[in-house]
């Protein structure tokens, strides 16, 4: 036993599931999915249903992603991207909605909040407007699910067509700046799914575990872990259907491929999309076509070999230097066509005997990792047929406990940590990171900062934790004392820490 339940819910009272379905079953008499044009001019009831039909003819479909702040600017690229991609002889089947930061708040204190750069919509009627701009699957995932406007927003996604709404993901990480109640998030959170499972159409709880705990584990089996035990929470808890999107963080090919193959064995829901691997975009428009392309064949032939329903996503490569334009999201797009035209002879240069080997150990290890949370869980107290408490827990706790508490790989003593079975890239990129700054520094600087009795706290106020985590390694090196100051930390606490801490 890692913990004991008083540890991580100490509440004398926590929200009574059976309230929160109560409450739903309820809204659903009044909240219910509509019409909108990808439905119409497809003649089906779900994205989900969707998905299947194109799996089964072997259609790999294309997803595409936007984020400007003008709704009418919104509304307008969803015809011409559609329109133009069409045009040329290709389609863009789905739409995901890069929302503002500000739209996790409650509609009430919404305008009040510190906003982003994002789309903001308040009323039903802001939502319907968009997804009947172009007859393309409307997915709203960031800063829906996991934050205390869940359940209104999801009421609006309905309203206004949506059949896939997320992100769960960034529930059990991302907290929005000065919100501290937990506990209403998770209310909200759950309502808004047992809505969605109240409705008579299949509606998908989408998750992006690049935006999880599956982001900062060493051990790609624990990030498939991660799939496994949301998997129970929504399907077997909460009675709605999971889609899982990752990609962001994979650079290597047989990785990129296998865990796309093991997903489909962990998580069978058809998947919402792959995306890309936006971390090898590092130089101009010339060179990240070339990681364009690397990480599409491999996703394409994935979807050729095993079809898991997960959309290709071509993503721009201007997305590291600014936002994307029409046009530019419009030639990804025409790139991925073509290239999926050309793709035929793909599958045959993977080679099935490793990959085979790579998901037989992913998802053993999956398995391993959700057995032992499972377990641990039950004999610490925590009620693991109540979504309230195990919802609550697994965010309080974190990914760094729970990979290094319920991890497949043997424990090594001398790192601190566990030994991973498939090691993820993120976890190589951090450490290369960390010797490319050492040997930055040279002998003078690390001799400036060695044997200086240095205490730093290292934090971050937004979740992505990967710089923060080269800085670590590097202070750790040099042998300074370092304080972890958090992730997605408030700036008054981040003060109250290095104050309490007597930081240098």
């Amino acid at each position: 036993m890692n913990f004991r339940r008083e540890d991580v819910l100490p509440e004398s009272e926590l929200p009574d599931f059976g309230s929160i379905t109560s409450e739903a079953r309820q809204l659903a008499g009044t909240w219910t999915l509509q019409g909108c044009e990808f439905l119409k001019a497809n003649q089906c009831s779900s994205e989900a249903q969707y998905k299947r039909k194109m799996m089964v003819r072997g259609r790999v479909m294309q997803h595409a992603h936007m984020g400007f702040r003008s709704r009418e600017k919104s509304n307008r690229a969803f015809a011409e991207i559609y329109e133009r991609v069409l045009a040329r002889g290709f389609q863009v089947d789905r739409y995901g909605i890069c929302l503002d930061w500000s739209m996790g708040f409650p509609h009430s204190i919404r305008h009040d909040k510190m906003q982003g750069t994002g789309l903001i919509l308040d009323q039903p009627e802001q939502f319907a407007t968009l997804t009947n701009s172009a007859p393309v699957a409307s997915h709203f995932g960031d800063f829906m699910l996991g934050f205390p406007a869940a359940l209104e927003n999801t009421c609006n996604a309905l309203s206004a067509g949506v059949t896939t709404i997320g992100n769960l993901g960034q529930y059990f990480t991302f907290q929005l700046p000065g919100w501290k109640d937990d506990v209403a998030t998770t209310r909200s959170t759950l309502t808004a799914i047992a809505l969605m499972a109240a409705q008579p159409e299949e509606i998908m709880v989408h998750s992006n575990l690049d935006d999880g705990f599956a982001a900062v584990f060493d051990d790609l089996a624990s990030a498939l872990g991660a799939a496994m035990i949301e998997r129970y929470l929504v399907e077997d808890l909460l009675g709605c259907r999971v889609t899982h999107c990752y990609g962001h963080h994979y650079s290597t090919p047989a990785l990129r491929y296998a865990f796309q193959q093991a997903l489909g064995q962990a998580s069978p829901q058809p998947g919402s999309m792959v995306y890309g691997n936006t971390t090898s975009y590092r130089g101009g428009p010339a060179e990240n076509y070339a990681s364009l392309a690397g990480y599409l064949a491999i996703d394409i032939a994935a979807q050729k070999a095993n079809p898991t329903g997960h959309a290709i996503n071509p993503v721009p490569v201007t997305e590291n230097e600014r936002i994307p334009d029409i046009d530019e999201i419009t030639d990804a797009q025409l790139f991925a066509g073509r290239l999926n035209e050309m793709a035929q002879g793909m599958v045959s240069t993977v080679d099935p005997g490793e990959c085979n080997l790579l998901v037989t150990t992913l998802v053993d290890g999956a398995t391993t990792f959700k057995n032992r949370l499972l377990d641990d869980f039950a004999e610490s107290g925590i009620n693991t047929g109540d979504p309230v408490e195990m919802f609550l827990a697994i965010r309080r706790i974190g990914g760094k406990n729970l990979e290094r508490w319920y991890g497949p790989g043997d424990w090594d003593e001398s790192m601190q940590r566990r030994e991973p079975l498939v090691r993820s890239d993120t976890s190589a990129e951090i450490e290369h990171a960390v010797s490319v700054s050492f040997d930055g520094l040279g002998v003078h600087g690390a001799d400036q900062l060695q044997g200086n009795d240095l205490t730093l706290v290292v934090a971050s106020t937004d979740v992505h934790e990967h710089s923060k985590l080269v800085l670590e390694g590097v202070f750790a090196g040099l042998g300074i004392r370092i304080i972890d100051g958090g992730v997605s930390v408030d700036p008054d606490d981040l003060a109250k820490t290095a104050e309490s801490c007597q930081a240098d």
